[in-house]
C-alpha cells in the first residue's frame, strides 16, 4: 500500500489571477505600447526647439514602444516575446515592404489604366519623399503592436483564431472612424486590410512581416504619391490627380476608400489566410 501523498496544485494568488485575465492583459498591453509614444513626443515637443525636432523623435518613440512592450511581456505575462524575435526580422520587414508597396502599385496601375490616377508633376526636392518616413515608421510600429501583438495574439490564445480575426476586423476599422472624409467603403476596406495583416502575423508568429506590409502601403501613398492617406492631406513626391467617381478613386479619403482597393486587398487576404492557417496550427 502506497503512503505517497497526492500532489497538490498550488492555487494562484489573487494578483496572479487578475494579471493573467486576457482583458486586463489587453488593456495593459495597449498602454505599454501607447504611453511611451505619447509621453516621448509630448516631452520632446516641450523641451526640444523646433529646428532640432527633425526625423529622430518618431523613430525614437517607436523604439521605446517596442522596449515597453517587451517589458510588458516579460514582467506581466512572464514570458520572452517570441513575436519580437530579431533573427530574420530585417528579411521579414523587407518582404513586407515589398508586398505592401506591390499591392499599392496594383491599385495605382489599374486606376491609371482607367484614367482615374494621373501623375501631374513632382515636388521640387527629394525631401518630399522622405518627410513622412519617420511618421510612417511610428504608425506601422504602434498599430501592429497593438492590433496584432496585443489584441490578436491574446484573443487568439483565449478564444480562438476565428474570434480573434473577427475582433481585429471590427476594432481596426473602428479605430479609423475619426479620420476625415471616411465612408462606409473605407471602413470595410480597413477591416479587410486588418485580416490580411493578421494573416501575415499568423504566417510568421512575429510582428515584422505585418509591420513591413503596413509601412510599404502607407509610404507609397504618403511619400511617393501625393494622395490622401486614410483621410489625411496628400504630401508626397509625385503629385497625383484622381479624376472619377469617389467609389472608384476614394475621393478625399484616398484610394483606401476605393472599390478597387477592396478587390485587390480582398484577393490578397483570402490567399494569405489560406497560407497562414497551416503555419498557425502547426
Amino acid at each position: 500500500m502506497s503512503i505517497a501523498q497526492p500532489a497538490v496544485t498550488p492555487i494562484p494568488s489573487f494578483r496572479t489571477r487578475v494579471l493573467t485575465h486576457p482583458l486586463l492583459r489587453i488593456v495593459l498591453g495597449v498602454a505599454a505600447v501607447m504611453l511611451p509614444i505619447t509621453l516621448t513626443l509630448a516631452l520632446i515637443h516641450a523641451v526640444v526647439p523646433q529646428p532640432l525636432r527633425v526625423v529622430w523623435p518618431m523613430p525614437l518613440a517607436a523604439l521605446l514602444s517596442f522596449l515597453s512592450y517587451r517589458l510588458f511581456a516579460t514582467r506581466v505575462e512572464k514570458r520572452l516575446p517570441s513575436e519580437l524575435a530579431l533573427p530574420g526580422a530585417a528579411r521579414e520587414v523587407g518582404a513586407g515592404v515589398v508586398a505592401g508597396a506591390a499591392l499599392g502599385l496594383k491599385v495605382a496601375v489599374i486606376l491609371a489604366v482607367m484614367g482615374a490616377f494621373v501623375i501631374t508633376g513632382s515636388s521640387t526636392g527629394w525631401d518630399a519623399l522622405l518627410k513622412c518616413l519617420p511618421e510612417q515608421i511610428m504608425v506601422a510600429t504602434f498599430e501592429e503592436l497593438i492590433f496584432r501583438a496585443v489584441l490578436f495574439r491574446i484573443v487568439d490564445q483565449r478564444w480562438g483564431t476565428r474570434v480573434a480575426l473577427a475582433v481585429s476586423f471590427v476594432l481596426f476599422a473602428l479605430a479609423h472612424l475619426p479620420n476625415d472624409n471616411i465612408s462606409a467603403l473605407a471602413v470595410l476596406n480597413t477591416a479587410v486590410v486588418s485580416l490580411a495583416l493578421c494573416a501575415a502575423y499568423m504566417m510568421t508568429g512575429r510582428v515584422w512581416l505585418p509591420i513591413g506590409i503596413h509601412f510599404g502601403w502607407n509610404f507609397l501613398y504618403d511619400g511617393v504619391f501625393a494622395v490622401p492617406l486614410s483621410g489625411h492631406a496628400a504630401r508626397g513626391w509625385l503629385q497625383v490627380s484622381l479624376p472619377g467617381p469617389e467609389w472608384l478613386t476614394g475621393g478625399a479619403y484616398g484610394v483606401e476608400a476605393s472599390v478597387l482597393t477592396l478587390l485587390v486587398w480582398g484577393i490578397a487576404t483570402v490567399l494569405m489566410l489560406k497560407r497562414a492557417q497551416p503555419h498557425h496550427l502547426a
